[in-house]
């Protein structure tokens, strides 16, 4: 995971992440946060995929994979609750673009998915993280994703 350090990881489960991201089902991504150190700008979460989820029902019937979009839309909801572990509690973080994105692996049902977003820079204005997704160890997808952050009252 990350270097170790003094501090203790944070491990939040779904219920502690509903009450820091707006997303509900079916557009909740993040089944749990794994590993969390402020210090080093870096959170791990997980996203269990199953056989179940509505998507594979019209994304390559018979032939289930992950939609890409929606694993870039859950490594960007980690890095949400990344920024909102950094001090940005009233805020919420919104895509503002992807850069660099590389499919390397398919995701199936039965794939645990775990979202590594590092944090290049964030600022009272928005932010970058370097986000990879993993299967078994096996890089599945890597992106840069921007975000800017907006008041909740503003949306």
């Amino acid at each position: 995971m990350g270097a170790e350090t003094t501090s203790q990881p944070v491990i939040l489960n779904v219920k502690d992440i509903t009450r820091i991201l707006p997303h509900r089902y079916p557009f909740l991504l993040v089944d749990r946060i794994v590993y969390l150190n402020l210090e080093e700008n870096m959170i791990i979460g997980q996203k269990n995929v199953t056989v179940n989820e509505q998507f594979f029902q019209g994304h390559f019937p018979g032939v289930p994979i992950m939609p890409g979009v929606l694993i870039l839309e859950a490594l960007a909801q980690a890095g949400g609750v990344l920024v909102h572990k950094k001090g940005h509690c009233d805020k919420i973080a919104v895509l503002l673009n992807i850069n660099n994105v590389k499919f390397r692996k398919p995701v199936v049902p039965g794939d645990v998915l775990m979202l590594h977003a590092n944090a290049l820079h964030i600022s009272g204005k928005g932010g970058r993280v370097l986000a990879k997704a993993m299967v078994d160890g096996r890089l599945a997808v890597e992106a840069e994703i921007g975000f800017a952050l907006v008041d909740k009252e503003q949306l």
